[in-house]
């Protein structure tokens, strides 16, 4: 396991996916004011004609439902766009990527969900499926300002064929409720033991206090890395996806510490301090079990607060949330998994852009969505109605329902962030807990576990990593539902191991032995 000190990221990156990213945030808003960071560059071909440049763009929708369609259409005024946004719901939208890329209908702007979506795109890279962009970023003021070292993160061969949303390297922790706990003398929990004890007694002791047996401990989802298993697998010491055992790359599931988190898992399923059916339950229905209070605890994304409490407080305004991150096992050392700088990235299509002019002009699209004006918009909405500003900084609605209504899908199209995008504005906290989820964002950065394959090649991975992750994910569920023993989950690993899962072992070792 490796930790590394990250100390220099800024607070501000915390500040943006606090409010949004794949964790599901809370939108505030704002027009941004002037349109700094020279995003007024227009595309190739609306320059040509005067009209409005058609772009198709898949997006990944986070809310339950589609926008309005107002954002859109100020986007398309000030960038003289004409937009075809397929939005597609994250529990979906890896399955229709694949299927689009299959049947050569992906859109001209196709944003990828997260690092494990880009990995599997490798090979479709390599075929030359996609424009590479890097030799074209600096022709764009505002393109040119996306890190180079994250860049280097999202390249394949050494070149650059995506631009990325910022995010923090580790928002992870977990959101609970607090007014349960100071009911029941429990202090925020730096153990996982003392985490244990404070799920069962939410459990057992009737936090809520209307005399019925109804509420759980935690509340997880069928998402074995951004739902609850890859945090707690951090507390309990394991590596993030790769580690060394003996001067050997291996698997996270080959290490003890791995089983050791299913059968802390395994014991919360059949004591109920979990809800039963969690390797089925949507992020929706997860989130809802404990904003209505059926749940006490949620782990995953810190910044999930801003849009939980809301509506926490909409069914019990007496409630209050806290947060927390340093869990640890036994005498063991903090430490949290990490991503590698990005969120999302976007791919630019051969099938959809047929030439290196049309790409130009979807690169110019790109590039003003990273102008002040419309990357503050994008975020914040419109200044008035979904947010007020004091002291220089945003203050978001209350209205969430409106702010996930008009804005919030859009950060999902977000490319950059606080670091990239000149003149982004800040947020004003006005809830206690926010900030605090805030400030320990920021640092989790001193405590990060790197996965060690991030900048590693292994084509069996690229050709067969999907499918053969499927075993480790289905055996890692059963174990934790109790269908498998120890046994049961070894002969899975055996099985893994014989598919292919020797071969990329061998190649990452083999890639780490040449750097």
């Amino acid at each position: 396991m490796k930790k590394t000190k990250a100390g220099s990221i800024l607070a501000v990156v915390t500040a943006f996916t606090l409010l949004a990213g794949c964790g599901g945030n809370e939108a505030g808003g704002t027009t941004g004011g002037s349109n700094g960071g020279s995003g007024s560059e227009k595309p190739a071909q609306a320059a040509e004609t005067n009209k409005p440049t058609k772009i198709s763009i898949m997006a990944n929708l986070h809310t339950a439902e589609v926008p309005s369609d107002m954002i859109e259409k100020m986007i398309e005024e000030k960038t003289n766009t004409e937009l075809d946004i397929q939005w597609v719901p994250d529990g979906t939208y890896d399955e229709k990527v694949n299927a689009s890329f299959a049947t050569g209908t992906l859109p001209q702007v196709t944003y990828l969900k997260n690092a494990a979506s880009l990995i599997n795109m490798r090979d479709a890279i390599r075929n030359e499926q996609f424009w590479e962009v890097g030799h074209l970023l600096k022709d764009y003021p505002n393109l040119n300002r996306l890190k180079p070292e994250v860049l280097k993160n999202t390249a394949v061969d050494g070149k650059i064929y995506a631009v990325y949303r910022e995010v923090p390297l580790s928002r992870q922790g977990m959101i609970y409720r607090k007014d349960w706990a100071d009911k029941l003398g429990i202090k925020s929990p730096t153990t996982v033991d003392e985490f244990y004890d404070m799920l069962k007694q939410f459990k057992e002791k009737d936090p809520d206090g209307n005399g019925k047996d109804d509420t759980m401990g935690l509340t997880d989802r069928s998402d074995l890395v951004y739902g609850a298993f890859k945090t707690v697998s951090s507390w309990f010491g394991t590596p993030n996806n790769w580690g060394e055992q003996d001067g050997k790359l291996m698997p996270e599931f080959m290490f003890p510490e791995y089983m050791d988190t299913m059968k802390f898992f395994q014991k919360l399923h059949k004591e109920g301090l979990i809800n039963q059916d969690f390797p089925v339950t949507s992020k929706t229905d997860q989130q809802n079990l404990f904003t209505t209070g059926k749940a006490g605890v949620y782990i995953g994304s810190m910044a999930d607060v801003s849009s939980l409490e809301p509506k926490v407080l909409e069914v019990n305004a007496d409630a209050v949330l806290d947060v927390q991150n340093k869990v640890v096992n036994g005498s063991a050392e903090y430490g949290v998994w990490s991503v590698p700088g990005y969120g999302s990235v976007t791919l630019f299509p051969k099938s959809a852009i047929k030439n290196e002019e049309e790409l130009k002009g979807v690169l110019s699209f790109m590039d003003q969505l990273m102008s002040t004006e419309i990357g503050n918009l994008m975020y914040w909405g419109v200044e008035g109605q979904h947010h007020q500003m004091e002291e220089g900084k945003v203050v978001p609605s209350t209205d969430t329902k409106l702010t996930d209504r008009e804005v919030k899908p859009y950060q999902a199209m977000q490319v950059g962030g606080p670091l990239t995008i000149e003149g982004f504005l800040e947020p004003k906290h006005l809830s206690p807990v926010k900030a605090k989820a805030e400030e320990m964002i920021v640092e989790n950065n001193d405590y990060l576990i790197e996965d060690p394959t991030a900048p590693l090649e292994s084509v069996t991975f690229n050709q067969k990593g999907v499918q053969l992750q499927e075993m480790i994910k289905d055996a890692t569920y059963n174990f934790m539902l109790g269908k498998l023993d120890d046994a049961g989950f070894q002969a899975a690993v055996d099985n893994w191991l014989s598919s292919g899962g020797q071969q990329i072992i061998d190649e990452y070792n083999q890639a780490k032995q040449a750097q």
